[in-house]
């Protein structure tokens, strides 16, 4: 069996009158395929994480979570959460929220309850439905009317100690 039409067998197809026309053709020919899906997903997934705004965890407000939260984004708590938080970014503790453990980042807000010490980098917001049992320490505090705190503050210092120094 050839695998090519051997160009001297004249063709025999009507209206064919040049047999010269009749071009040798493979019988087997390459099976085409679908040009395989652009990687633009995960390039865009990769700058995104790499150049792109910090991302925003939520604890949402049926949820009770006990550990330890640790990272770079931001954190939004809604529901209950008992442990430590250390976080680069911001905290923000929802109404009706409640955070039982320590609490670092560069910018903690409350308007829930939180049971423990608070340390912020940047400053402590306390709007007026939030409640604070424990101390406070930030380079600026800001108090809500209404709001409650039971515990120490320490603010306007910076990283620098009392008097500058």
């Amino acid at each position: 069996m050839a695998l090519w039409k051997d160009p001297s067998v004249k063709d025999s197809t009507p209206g064919s009158a040049d047999p010269a026309a009749a071009v040798a053709e493979p019988a087997v020919r390459p099976v085409e395929r679908a040009a395989p899906p652009a990687p633009v997903a995960v390039d865009t997934v990769r700058r995104t994480v790499d150049r792109g705004p910090a991302k925003e965890s939520l604890i949402a407000a049926d949820v009770t979570i006990e550990g330890k939260i640790e990272g770079a984004g931001h954190v939004r708590i809604a529901g209950r959460f008992k442990g430590d938080v250390n976080v680069q970014g911001n905290v923000t503790i929802e109404q009706g929220a409640h955070v039982t453990g320590e609490v670092k980042a560069a910018t903690v807000i409350v308007s829930g309850e939180v049971q423990g010490n608070i340390n912020a980098t940047s400053r402590v917001e306390l709007l007026e439905t939030g409640v604070i049992n424990g101390d406070v320490k930030a380079a600026v505090l800001t108090v809500a009317a209404g709001s409650r705190m039971r515990g120490q503050a320490d603010f306007g210092w910076g990283e620098q100690g009392p008097g500058g120094k």
